[in-house]
């Protein structure tokens, strides 16, 4: 029994930061129903990611819906909008990722759900946060990087402004947005009470950057300092980085460079002092340089790790994908397409009493459960019969 097991969660959300949470939740065994618009669906299933659709839908949104349902309804008709409100009056969690205002004007704001299920955990996120003057700006993962400060972070310094190569913002604020949730299910178990969780784009983007952000506010407000070249984190000194080898790359951490210098063949690194690991980063890291690209990346690896120094050879997927440190994780599962094909993907990698949890269940087909759940839940029923029968359950 997987522990989410009976949590009935209703996703009004959509592309990719609120879908990221049904997904968590359905990974760890509770059920998720998409509640999509006719015709069109949830605005993820149109998405184009390098151009490559599954079922008629686009990869991107098979990669985040696996494992849930799919229920049709057009909020503007009474009827269907009567099978929401019943719909509701079951569920344990309600989440949704639309703009200030949107669900106010469908009536579905968290007033009115709370009015209909007082037990409901009712989760949403927003871009900017509801108030303020970017609240009705569009909430959107490039953007919050661009307008947050992080695209100063990465890359070198005389790189352009550099955004991450992945939608972290979205990533990360789903994954939020369940912490938010799991925590008000515990108090939910104390009080009998639901509760009304909030988290923004623009503040998952600050608590990613707590380090560095906390940083600025008490050095003064020097701004980040890229490294001249290989930079892998703008705030810490040598020889932190990335450096060329004769055939590939070689990732070095934190170290001591009196340490490093002896094993390299550089005792001159032994003359500088704590502070110059930061201060004098692109002269020591200039010297550093000249010594990686004279062996091989596996040379180095062979010299440096066993003196305990923290490094790593730079891999890209066709490499780390086939190598057994991947393999052992046993972190690929394939999912059953309608259409009698298969879709390889990750497998949620929590592990609970050495237990990992797959499944082989592809996203939904628009509206392939409405019927079903219709029937199940007596959807037809008036929404005043439907709360009868719920508290009588």
């Amino acid at each position: 029994m997987k522990p989410l097991e009976d949590l009935l969660v209703l996703e009004f959300s959509q592309y990719m930061s609120g879908p990221l949470a049904g997904l968590k939740l359905a990974d760890l065994g509770a059920r998720i129903i998409k509640v999509e618009p006719p015709v069109t669906g949830e605005g993820g299933r149109n998405i184009d990611i390098k151009g490559m659709y599954v079922d008629d839908n686009s990869l991107l949104f098979h990669t985040i819906n696996r494992n849930k349902e799919s229920y049709v309804a057009n909020l503007k008709v009474e009827e269907d909008f009567q099978k929401v409100e019943n719909l509701i009056a079951r569920a344990d969690v309600m989440t949704h990722n639309f703009r200030p205002g949107v669900m106010e004007s469908l009536g579905l704001d968290y007033k009115r759900v709370n009015k209909i299920n007082p037990q409901i955990v009712y989760a949403e996120i927003s871009g900017y946060g509801t108030d303020g003057p970017w609240s009705g700006k569009p909430g959107q993962d490039l953007l919050i990087q661009a307008m947050s400060g992080l695209t100063y972070l990465s890359g070198d310094r005389g790189d352009l402004p550099t955004p991450f190569g992945l939608s972290v913002i979205d990533i990360l604020c789903g994954n939020y947005l369940v912490q938010g949730i799991l925590a008000s299910l515990v108090q939910r178990g104390k009080t009998n009470e639901g509760a009304h969780v909030e988290i923004s784009l623009l503040e998952t983007a600050l608590d990613l950057q707590f380090e560095v952000i906390t940083t600025f506010l008490n050095d003064g407000g020097k701004l980040p300092n890229r490294a001249k070249q290989g930079n892998a984190h703008a705030y810490l000194g040598a020889p932190y980085g990335i450096y060329k080898t004769v055939n590939g790359y070689l990732a070095l951490a934190m170290t001591g460079l009196d340490k490093l210098g002896k094993i390299v063949g550089l005792e001159s690194l032994g003359d500088y002092s704590d502070k110059d690991y930061f201060d004098r980063r692109d002269e020591i890291m200039d010297k550093l340089r000249a010594v990686f690209k004279t062996k091989s990346t596996d040379e180095w690896l062979a010299q440096l790790e066993p003196a305990d120094i923290w490094c790593a050879d730079v891999k890209g997927y066709k490499e780390f994908l086939n190598h057994k440190a991947y393999q052992i994780l046993d972190m690929d599962q394939t999912l059953e397409l309608t259409n009698g094909k298969e879709l390889t993907t990750t497998r949620c990698p929590i592990r609970i009493d050495e237990k990992r949890f797959f499944s082989s269940i592809a996203a939904p087909q628009l509206g392939e459960h409405t019927k079903g759940i219709d029937k199940e839940f007596a959807l037809d029923m008036t929404y005043e019969e439907n709360i009868h029968e719920v508290k009588e359950n």
